[in-house]
């Protein structure tokens, strides 16, 4: 019995494992400045980016929907008084962030490393 019910509990982690991994935006990224930002899951494929250091500490840099290293969403410049319509993608350990104001004239992208 006691076997049946070990067999059983491991097979549900095994399926239940994938479901539970966390989309490679989630976590703390560094700019090249040295701010900290932390990205965590604020909904269903929602990441909401808060600063954990600096300046702005504890202030929002926006959100991004998406899933599998892929998003879209709304990135606050906080320095410019800015919100970037932007996207993210998520490579080994680096963060691209892009974005665009005024219809795309003014666009801007950065790089961050995973902490």
């Amino acid at each position: 019995m006691k076997r049946k019910l070990l067999l059983a509990c491991a097979g549900f982690v095994l399926l239940a494992g994938p479901a539970l991994a966390e989309e490679p935006i989630v976590g703390s990224w560094k700019r090249p400045n040295g701010t900290i930002i932390q990205y965590s899951s604020c909904g269903s494929d929602m990441y909401c980016g808060t600063v954990l250091t600096g300046e702005y500490k504890g202030k929002s840099i926006g959100s991004m929907s998406g899933k599998d290293g892929s998003y879209k969403g709304k990135v606050n410049k906080l320095d410019e008084g800015k919100t970037y319509n932007g996207k993210a993608s998520v490579s080994g350990g680096t963060l691209s962030l892009s974005g665009c104001v005024m219809g795309g004239l003014i666009c801007k992208s950065e790089s961050l490393v995973r902490q």
